[in-house]
């Protein structure tokens, strides 16, 4: 730490100076200086409190002290690779494999969601021994070479496509291909994913995975109709692959009604990989793989040891044990659906209200507010949501976008959000729509 504190101005020099430009801020124009947080409220330097709608990664609420406590009282004894037995690796499992389908009993422990879901990329390689990924447009599945190739996200402004990735169409019900008027979208929308194998295998290539984030949320919050995955996993995995979900966003009980965003589908749901992280550890870098013991087996058949020095260290699984009780005994699944859904009741209203808000989209405590230029068209609000965000900011309130047109409000808060901070939120929300539909800016 610095012997003294620095303002603001100081340390946006420094970091000008010495962090890569291409690690970008909030409202890079006037950025916020944090200096501590605390549930779901985030402290400037002057002690302004800012209410935090975005921070998926303090999942039950930024430095909630029984975290603090888990990790002080495990680096006081020990902290060192899994060479070594240790209970809380092997008590972390056990625990986690209690709220998955009982086919994912086997984990690998890593430090990222990156990690993670190249972890799964090599799972599927190896158990399918094929190459080919079908991935959604405009997916981002993470930072990691291998995972910038399946990226539409990051690969369309960097290399392009590989010959080895297929992206299908984003099973969006409100601007894609296959709408909500459509009678059966599920089944349509998977059936594209049956034509990217069909004309792939007539060029003789074969598929490893089907990489899928459970709920879309770089493209923009979205919600996939119902029958999708079901459909989608039938003809990947007929196709002799595998289906990878993606829970890195979403998992832990944000959805509200289930443990994992997958889950919402039904029980006749079971993916071959799940990936974790981000609220995994609250903040602590930590993540995970669940698997099968088929797909684990092939993967160990190579006889080439697979190490992550930090993966599942004994602070790490601490940690994790901690934020799944805290989950349970603070009840933060349920209060993600009670909340969530009054905040999808309040949104709900403001579309009526306001044309700029063309459609309300979510489950628990993951909602996207797509903002439209036109109603009919569907046309993205991009400047609009620019502005929104930028003086929700100077109300104290952090908000994002997400989507291809940066167009989508997206909430996705600490599950300690509160039906109060819900109704400061739309309550300024809709004073800002206000303002812009009368031309007051």
């Amino acid at each position: 730490m610095s012997a003294e504190p620095r303002d603001r101005q100081k340390t946006l020099a420094l970091r000008t100076q010495l962090i890569g430009s291409s690690c970008k801020l909030f409202f890079p124009e006037d950025p916020v200086k944090i200096i501590r947080a605390k549930g779901q409220y985030m402290y400037d330097e002057h002690g302004n409190e800012y209410l935090d709608c975005i921070g998926n990664v303090a999942h039950v609420g930024h430095c909630h002290p029984e975290v603090v406590r888990a990790a002080h009282q495990q680096n006081l004894m020990l902290n060192t690779n899994t060479r070594y037995l240790h209970d809380n690796l092997v008590d972390y499992a056990q625990r986690l494999s209690k709220t998955l389908p009982e086919k994912l009993c086997i984990f690998y422990f890593v430090n990222s969601g990156s990690e993670a879901n190249d972890l799964a990329l090599r799972l599927a390689r190896q158990y399918t021994k094929h190459e080919d990924i079908i991935v959604l447009d405009d997916a981002y599945h993470g930072h990691l070479t291998s995972l910038i190739d399946i990226s539409p996200y990051k690969f369309r402004n960097l290399e392009g496509q590989k010959e080895w990735v297929h992206v299908a169409p984003l099973p969006d019900t409100y601007r894609g291909l296959y709408r909500e008027d459509h009678k059966d979208p599920g089944t349509a929308y998977a059936n594209e994913v049956k034509k990217i194998i069909d004309q792939a295998q007539q060029k003789s290539r074969k598929f490893a995975a089907f990489f899928m984030e459970s709920l879309p949320s770089v493209a923009g919050q979205i919600i996939p109709p119902p029958g999708y995955f079901q459909k989608a996993a039938e003809h990947i995995r007929n196709a002799g692959g595998v289906f990878v979900a993606d829970e890195i966003q979403v998992g832990f009980g944000r959805v509200g009604k289930c443990f994992w965003a997958f889950q919402l589908l039904g029980d006749d749901f079971v993916p071959d990989i799940v990936t974790m992280g981000k609220p995994i550890g609250n903040g602590h870098p930590v993540s995970c793989v669940a698997t099968t013991k088929e797909i684990a087996e092939a993967f160990s058949a190579t006889g080439v040891e697979y190490f992550n020095t930090f993966g599942g260290n004994p602070v790490s699984c601490a940690i994790g044990l901690t934020v799944l009780d805290i989950i349970e005994k603070e009840q933060l699944q349920i209060h993600a659906f009670q909340v969530g859904s009054f905040l999808m009741e309040l949104l709900n209203q403001q579309k009526m209200r306001h044309p700029l808000i063309g459609d309300v989209r979510g489950v628990g405590l993951f909602i996207g507010v797509d903002l439209v230029q036109d109603q009919e068209k569907r046309s993205p609000a991009t400047k609009e949501a620019e502005f929104i965000i930028t003086r929700l900011k100077q109300e104290f309130i952090i908000l994002s976008t997400d989507g291809p047109g940066r167009n989508v409000l997206k909430f996705k808060p600490p599950l300690c959000f509160s039906a109060k901070d819900a109704e400061l939120v739309v309550d300024k929300l809709d004073k800002i729509l206000t303002e812009l539909e009368k031309g007051n800016v």
